[in-house]
């Protein structure tokens, strides 16, 4: 088996086992490591469930090994210090937020995997023999390419599951089964924290090759509207076909979701801004489309854009330095197009930097320029694989700046104010006159920028 963990952990891992069976009872890897196992993935997380043994006797036969730690000891999950591995012991699950939890190591694994949320991951491997225990049909699903559940009844009792299907539908490039389309349509979702749906989301955005299929099917079972009304209007909303042959603003969204995702660099949070601003970025148009002379034309949509941007964000992210950055990308991602057509500047480039920061920067406005570029395919769902001369300009014009990573820095600071001027909102004053100054007009001298900062601003120089 394929393992995230090294050998020595993976010996551990067996010797521990063969504890446990010389005790009476048996250890199963589950849930995500088996079904990863199954298609040739590298897991994320390690899971044990020992069946025969009490909690006691458990934890005794780990502790014998180190230290244990509770997890979550009221759930039946214990951790030995070292060893990235949850081990834990059958339970049953009471309804509600703050389920009652049952731990019943006597349950068969037929019983105990009922809980699961999907098929694919209510499997069981044996960690001694390899052997499959798969009560719920779980590898055949997985070779038909369908979300299943082990029992709706349960299913609908963890709300969370809900967006986990949203993912996991991306992430496997799998279809949910219709059953599971109608316990999803109907299914209260009112009562989700907005950590845990960020965090599911992070997860379409970050591991899926392409999250738009998780968004196709949140649409396909009509919860897209009451999780973003906002994204429900794009559908239906034209664009010009000399442009956007691809069709309306929704189709082209869900392209240039898809485009991005192929240039995150595994950089959690500016892969979330970019795949946010994917998302994000036409926002504007429904509300800003007209039609001039025969042409389709959206004036200003970025700077719509840019308000209803952090209205959805506000709801569903917590990180601030995510929502900034995504907002920002959003407001001024038609500048590549702009500076391209104008042939901008050095000191634009540089006034751009400044705009964009500290959370975002040139080099990830260019990004989404291209994701945006790739996302007008007339013929299908997958984005073209293209190159633009736009953005390749855009990059180099930005870089031959110096200010593709970060904007210049100020080159008069409080240091070279101290004595002269007190520090406070006058002090402020004469610090951004002096770096607009730098920017626009290219000044480096110290006290040039110094005298014609005081000139502008009106302060008085003590010196």
């Amino acid at each position: 088996m394929v393992f995230k963990i090294n050998r020595a952990q993976k010996k551990m891992i067996v010797f521990l086992a063969r504890h446990i069976a010389d005790s009476g009872g048996r250890a199963f890897f589950v849930g995500g490591v088996v079904r990863d196992r199954l298609l040739g993935r590298k897991p994320k997380d390690i899971d044990v469930e020992v069946y025969g043994l009490s909690m006691e006797q458990l934890e005794q036969i780990l502790a014998g090994q180190g230290k244990v730690i509770f997890v979550g000891r009221q759930f039946g999950v214990l951790r030995l210090m070292g060893l990235d591995v949850d081990w834990s012991v059958p339970r049953r699950d009471s309804r509600g937020r703050h389920p009652v939890v049952e731990i019943d190591p006597s349950m068969s694994p037929k019983e105990a995997s009922r809980r699961r949320d999907l098929t694919m991951n209510a499997m069981l491997q044996d960690v001694l023999t390899d052997e499959l225990i798969d009560p719920w049909g779980g590898q055949k699903d997985m070779d038909q390419r369908t979300l299943c559940t082990p029992d709706t009844k349960l299913f609908v009792e963890d709300p969370l599951r809900f967006y986990r299907v949203i993912q996991f539908a991306a992430r496997f490039e799998m279809v949910p089964s219709e059953e599971l389309n109608e316990v999803c349509a109907q299914m209260d979702i009112s009562h989700v924290s907005v950590e845990r749906v960020e965090e599911e989301f992070a997860k379409l955005f970050l591991e899926a090759a392409r999250p738009g299929l998780g968004l196709r099917w949140l649409e396909k079972v009509g919860r897209l509207d009451e999780l973003f009304p906002e994204l429900t209007i794009m559908k239906g909303t034209p664009q010009e076909p000399d442009w956007h042959p691809e069709g309306d603003v929704w189709r082209h969204t869900l392209q240039v979701v898809d485009a991005a995702a192929a240039l995150r660099t595994g950089q959690r949070e500016r892969d979330l801004m970019l795949i946010w601003a994917a998302l994000l970025h036409d926002i504007g148009k429904p509300a800003t489309t007209t039609e001039f002379a025969g042409r389709i034309r959206t004036p200003e949509h970025d700077r719509e854009g840019e308000i209803l941007a952090r209205r959805i964000l506000e709801r569903v992210v917590r990180k601030q330095s995510v929502i900034k950055g995504t907002v920002k990308l959003v407001a001024q991602h038609m500048k590549p197009l702009q500076f391209y057509q104008n042939k901008s500047s050095e000191k634009a480039f540089k006034r751009l930097a400044v705009k964009l920061a500290p959370e975002a920067d040139l080099e990830l406005l260019a990004a989404l320029a291209l994701a945006d570029c790739r996302g007008m395919n007339p013929e299908g769902e997958i984005p073209l694989e293209i190159e633009s001369e736009m953005v390749n300009w855009f990059l180099e014009m930005a870089r031959a700046s110096r200010v593709n990573k970060e904007p210049e820095k100020p080159v008069l600071t409080g240091r070279h104010l101290k004595g002269i001027i007190e520090p406070g909102p006058g002090m402020g004053e004469v610090l951004e006159a002096a770096y607009r100054i730098q920017l626009e007009e290219g000044i480096k001298d110290v006290e040039e920028l110094k005298r014609r900062a005081f000139e502008e601003t009106g302060r008085k120089n003590s010196e």
